[in-house]
């Protein structure tokens, strides 16, 4: 299982949150350029579709890629009163011909894009990972090298923490206190519920940046 809670943060307040999320995790950061393929069953594999998602971080000194699914979030009446979704996955690494295999079995390729950014991996209650990105479309099939925004000016936040179904309340716990951390900047929920950005977010920044005396990162 997994609990996890994304928002959205504009670009221009992205370095103030990379200071904030360094000095809250101590940590290095990794950085990201996920290639992701989104796949769909066909009518031959059953009435329902399914979706997998495969990724490779191409900034990885041998890049690899795996294959991710993700179920329906929990339901309920305790789960409707959480601000975690808290869903079953699916991961596994896969070989270099995983695409030509999941097309052998009747999928059919959704979506290609590429996230770019980064992400801290850290104890805090919980194994949490926080990645930061933003979403590319690609000018033709595989063309990882030739990208336009998807979303210009907008970054997507996601904060992940793997659970089992008896732990999970406390990782819901320690997500929602982590997330407080974090709320001056962006506001997070159960992913697909969009709250917006943070009307405050470009004053929190610049107190972020101006306290770290203006230097690159």
């Amino acid at each position: 299982m997994e609990c996890a809670v994304e928002g959205i943060i504009e670009t221009q307040n992205v370095e103030a949150l990379e200071i904030l999320l360094q000095g809250l995790c101590g940590v290095p950061k990794q950085r990201l350029r996920v290639h992701e393929l989104c796949l769909k069953s066909g009518p031959n594999l059953g009435p329902v579709s399914s979706e997998v998602r495969l990724l490779c971080n191409l900034e990885e000194p041998r890049p690899t890629w795996s294959v991710r699914h993700v179920g329906g979030a929990m339901r309920g009446a305790g789960a409707e009163q959480i601000s975690v979704a808290v869903r079953n996955t699916v991961e596994s690494k896969a070989s270099k011909n995983v695409l030509r295999f999941f097309y052998a079995l009747g999928y059919k390729l959704e979506y290609e894009i590429l996230r770019m950014g980064f992400a801290f991996h850290f104890q805090r209650g919980a194994q949490i990972k926080v990645t930061v990105t933003s979403t590319n479309k690609m000018a033709k099939l595989h063309a990882v090298d030739e990208i336009m925004p998807l979303t210009p000016g907008i970054h997507l936040v996601e904060v992940t923490a793997p659970a089992s179904a008896d732990n999970y309340s406390e990782v819901v716990s320690a997500i929602s206190s982590f997330s407080e951390y974090l709320a001056p900047l962006l506001h997070l929920s159960k992913p697909g519920v969009s709250a917006g950005v943070v009307p405050t977010a470009a004053a929190a920044a610049s107190s972020l940046t101006s306290d770290r005396g203006g230097k690159p990162l």
